[in-house]
């Protein structure tokens, strides 16, 4: 399953529990040749947000079956690890809601 459908099914998912923002990152080549870089940092999460009982924030990099972090996703986790958050990866909706429950 492509990482696009399992972030959408999650969201859905997660919609009674948390508020859930989608993240991009993405690259743009002007007319110049230069490159703009838009939205947040490299290695954000994918998924970020807050559960709405406690507004607890939540950071999930979502995985296929098959996919694994890049160094600077690791990064940002093992950062945002050091606070009182949840942060995952994931590979289901299934598994999120657990995550989110929990934390």
């Amino acid at each position: 399953m492509k990482e696009s459908n399992i972030q959408n099914s999650i969201r859905l998912a997660l919609n009674p529990y948390a508020i859930i923002f989608r993240t991009n990152v993405g690259r743009v080549k002007m007319a110049d040749g230069r490159f703009f870089d838009s939205g947040l940092n490299s290695g954000h999460s994918d998924l970020t947000g807050f559960r709405k009982s406690d507004g607890k924030a939540i950071f999930l990099e979502v995985k296929n079956e098959k996919g694994r972090l890049r160094k600077d996703q690791e990064h940002f986790l093992n950062e945002m690890n050091k606070y009182p958050t949840i942060v995952a990866v994931v590979r289901s909706a299934e598994e999120a809601v657990k995550i989110v429950m929990e934390g």
